[in-house]
């Protein structure tokens, strides 16, 4: 998947390292003239940059994972300048390590708190059968205009969900509501669908990350997609031509061509050709038949957070409705 490397906070065989990358990218920027490399991250902007280069800092650092999981991030690739141009990016937001989008559900009000969407492994890596909910969070978001241009940021005051089990989500509420993101960028959430896709329906898959849009169709539903040690039900495979994503395209939402809904998730492909692994995901049909392809990828449902919602339309992750992955403890679990 997309990210090369998250703020952790999960599994306890998880290695969380302290990175002193100040010292050392600010001398790589002196040679490459490109400071900027401070801000995106050592490893993000030079994939090639050696472990050796890891060492403790007495200072105050931030504190980054390199999870067992994720696409790593391309060194800058070009696009063609139609890759942009031919999507509409409002509402299509841009994180450190991934893609995301404002979303919200068909009946919000422009009085509530606004959500993100991404992928529950741009977070950190989430163990199989886990579940994040209601935990604090300041990440921010980059919003982008109708050309995909920065228009400013958003920030998240709690992840309300995040899981890398059955489906591979993140969600999180920001600080802002609805209608001041409205009033201040001009710019209204995409809307989440309450249905899965049917096989054969137009898509697009919007990348805040790399500014670039996909477009293809939905071939197969697939039962079950093994990656690694985590599973994925009903994963959605893309058409063999028009979206080969990359590593950074990991959370962009999948949505109906022409349309403001989004579908499904973006989160993963096969890049290598082999089976079953990490960056090589495999499907297993329900008799059992397991088949796998390089260049394939894949998005993850959304809809199920439709059914956690009570009658009053709080997402509550204990009631029995609920088709998504519980937290083995529920008492938070009403956002």
């Amino acid at each position: 998947m997309a990210e090369l490397f998250t703020t952790p906070f999960i599994a306890p065989d998880y290695i969380s390292i302290i990175l002193h990358c100040f010292p050392v990218c600010e001398s790589l920027a002196i040679r490459h003239k490109s400071r900027n490399i401070v801000e995106r991250g050592c490893f993000m902007k030079f994939p090639w940059l050696s472990m050796s280069l890891l060492c403790l800092s007495a200072g105050s650092v931030q504190a980054f994972a390199f999870p067992e999981f994720g696409r790593p991030l391309a060194p800058s690739p070009e696009f063609a300048p139609e890759a942009a141009a031919e999507y509409d990016f409002s509402g299509i937001v841009a994180l450190s390590n991934c893609s995301g989008s404002l979303v919200r559900f068909d009946d919000s009000l422009d009085t509530d708190k606004a959500m993100v969407l991404s992928n529950g492994h741009c977070t950190g890596t989430i163990n199989p059968g886990s579940v994040v909910i209601n935990q604090a969070a300041t990440r921010s978001f980059d919003l982008l205009s109708t050309q995909a241009s920065k228009l400013g940021s958003i920030r998240a005051e709690k992840l309300l969900y995040a899981t890398m089990t059955k489906t591979d989500m993140s969600l999180y509420q920001t600080k802002e509501t609805y209608l001041e993101i409205k009033t201040k960028y001009a710019i209204e959430a995409l809307s989440l669908s309450r249905e899965t896709p049917a096989v054969g329906t137009e898509i697009e898959v919007l990348s805040g990350y790399w500014k670039r849009g996909y477009a293809c169709q939905i071939e197969k539903i697939v039962d079950t997609l093994l990656e690694g040690k985590w599973t994925f039900q009903d994963s959605l495979r893309y058409s063999p031509t028009g979206c080969n994503t990359i590593g950074g395209t990991s959370g962009s939402p999948v949505l109906a061509a022409g349309t403001r809904t989004v579908v499904a998730v973006n989160n993963t492909g096969n890049d290598a050709g082999r089976k079953c692994e990490v960056n090589n995901p495999c499907e297993v049909d329900a008799d059992g038949t397991t088949i796998y392809k390089k260049g394939w990828s894949y998005a993850q449902q959304t809809y199920w957070l439709y059914s956690c919602r009570n009658a009053s339309g709080i997402l509550d992750f204990r009631l029995e409705s609920c088709l998504l992955p519980k937290p083995a403890v529920l008492t938070d679990a009403v956002m």
